[in-house]
């Protein structure tokens, strides 16, 4: 009992750690405590460690891991002070050098912390070489030079001639048959049991270049993509080439531009990425392709992927859990992480009596909450865009154990999302009522 009483919130930790600490003004936010990115791409990989301090990963934490979690914190006051000191001079030499690609605090927090663990002092001239070192790779692949191709009347031209002829040729095939063996494949991943023919084979063969994924991961199949999250649309329609204006909206009604535009802000090397204009030729390809994707191994992951999660109902429980077909036990196991979560059994408490557990209607567990009535929505649109990154790469799905760690790690993904928007309430509570 005196544990549970002296429980609290890790956000609300760190953030009183962090306002104990001077010379992170780079680093902070508006109230005082550190930026949602220096916790993900500084404090938690490199201050606080969890997986090496476990009692400083909950979302909840002891009074022991209170006491350890400052304690890490203050002990690298003179890192971090020196790290918001770099970045600083990093953000000059920027601005003197005209260098607008990328976001600062994504490209930079990282190498900040490096320079300053090196005990390297913040100056001018290292900064530049710093910069240079960054930027340089790039190798025109930057979304200046994306914007400024298609601009050009002509190019521009010839891309939509080339987005026509693309969409055109994929209306043509969708009557394909499927491949055999495809079901075999999804009762081995969904189930984990071995089918015949083996998974293995199977998806070798469809790396080969079947036309399995044409049928069975066509997006204007039902369910239609627009329940799936996919699309605002009654049905995807042929995408743009662009709009002048980079929006983010659903994964299949994005414009070409902006899916090489988040292809670019995403890579961390992109010396490795084809060069822009090819990038954008085959970004029209896939775009025009079912699911957006041109390898048939991630077209049919992306199947499965709707199959798992058109069945995961991480708020029902009980008798309610028996009503419909019996979950398969990739969905039993993804299901039975996110139970575990403490904002799952209260967005749970939260929808079975509205009016109880004291929390205001604009409280974000209510926004998770209701995202979880529909957990296929946010599942799927973070299956496509890792599936898209491959696909990018030319990083096909070669192995059931590989599709299964993809599957497993978006559910992962969603649920450190929904921990992190939690935590993010927390602080900003904290730091209201403070």
């Amino acid at each position: 009992m005196d544990g549970a009483r002296g429980a609290r919130p890790r956000a609300a930790v760190i953030h009183e750690a962090w306002q104990r600490l001077d010379g992170v003004a780079a680093l902070s936010g508006a109230h005082g405590g550190p930026l949602s990115r220096t916790v993900k791409l500084i404090l938690d990989p490199l201050v606080i460690r969890p997986l090496q301090h476990p009692l400083c990963a909950p979302t909840v934490l002891t009074p022991d891991g209170a006491v350890l979690l400052t304690s890490l914190i203050l002990a690298s006051g003179d890192v971090l002070r020196a790290t918001a000191r770099w970045f600083e001079v990093l953000k000059k030499e920027r601005r003197r050098l005209r260098i607008t690609d990328g976001h600062p605090q994504d490209r930079y927090f990282q190498r900040c912390f490096e320079l300053a663990t090196g005990g390297t002092a913040p100056e001018p001239a290292t900064a530049e070489r710093v910069l240079r070192e960054l930027h340089g790779a790039t190798e025109g692949r930057t979304t200046g030079a994306l914007r400024d191709h298609l601009a050009d009347p002509a190019t521009a031209a010839r891309l939509r001639a080339r987005l026509d002829t693309a969409w055109s040729g994929r209306e043509t095939a969708a009557g394909t048959v499927p491949a055999p063996g495809v079901p075999g494949l999804i009762t081995a991943v969904l189930d984990g049991a071995r089918a015949e023919p083996d998974p293995l084979a199977e998806l070798a063969r469809l790396r080969a270049g079947t036309a399995t994924g044409r049928t069975l991961a066509d997006p204007e199949r039902v369910p239609p993509a627009r329940r799936l999250g996919l699309t605002g649309r009654p049905v995807p329609g042929k995408p743009r080439l662009t709009d002048g204006a980079v929006s983010f909206g659903p994964p299949l009604d994005r414009t070409v531009h902006e899916r090489v535009f988040t292809t670019l802000r995403s890579s961390t090397d992109r010396s490795v990425l084809p060069p822009l204009p090819r990038l954008v030729t085959e970004e029209i390809d896939r775009s025009c392709a079912p699911w957006g994707l041109t390898d048939e191994t991630l077209r049919v992951a992306a199947a499965i992927g709707e199959q798992l999660a058109l069945g995961l109902r991480p708020l029902t429980a009980g008798p309610e859990a028996t009503a419909g077909p019996a979950p398969t036990a990739a969905q039993r196991a993804v299901e039975a992480r996110w139970r575990r979560e403490a904002y799952v059994l209260r967005a749970r408490r939260l929808l079975l009596r509205p009016d109880a557990g004291g929390a205001p209607p604009d409280d974000p567990l209510h926004r998770i909450a209701d995202e979880l009535r529909r957990p296929w929505q946010g599942y799927l649109r973070r299956l496509w865009a890792r599936l898209h990154g491959r696909d990018v790469r030319r990083a096909p799905v070669t192995a059931p154990e590989e599709l299964w760690d993809l599957l497993d790690g978006v559910a992962r993904s969603v649920i450190l999302d929904h921990r992190a928007r939690v935590r993010q309430a927390l602080t900003v509570r904290t730091a209201v009522e403070a």
